[in-house]
């Protein structure tokens, strides 16, 4: 099978990819895509002061990295959202409200506001067998 030849522009990225391996770092990374870097290397050159950081002798600044740490959680944070069940969050949200609803009537025990509901109970229990007339 012959092998197919690429576009001397092709042949050229392909050197200055192998000349700076920190772009196929990105792109496993899934910060950019190949094509992304291709179609800015076709634009802007080779000599372009963005390919500065990703050059092999260049180490990225300190700042820089804290910014993407900083910028990275957001990211993190949205992944989570789309992963999320609605149906799950939404018993979640049942139990959470279950639980609030138990604790909202202890409380209210304590603080004498569940005098109408022992009185109600003391009712039932003080005449277990109600008899009615026909």
């Amino acid at each position: 099978m012959a092998k197919k030849k690429l576009h001397p522009s092709v042949e050229q990225f392909k050197t200055f990819v192998k000349a700076n391996p920190k772009i196929m770092e990105e792109v496993k990374t899934g910060k950019k895509t190949l094509q992304e870097f291709y179609e800015d290397w076709y634009l802007l050159g080779e000599e372009d002061s963005r390919w500065d950081s990703l050059r092999t002798g260049a180490e990225s600044e300190p700042a820089q990295e804290e910014k993407e740490k900083k910028t990275d959680w957001i990211g993190t944070i949205m992944g989570t959202i789309q992963k999320v069940d609605p149906n799950e969050m939404q018993g979640y949200v049942n139990n959470l409200s279950k639980a609030l609803a138990a604790v909202q009537g202890v409380i209210s025990q304590f603080q004498g506001g569940g005098t109408v509901n022992t009185k109600v109970a003391e009712t039932k229990l003080s005449n277990p067998f109600v008899f009615k007339k026909d």
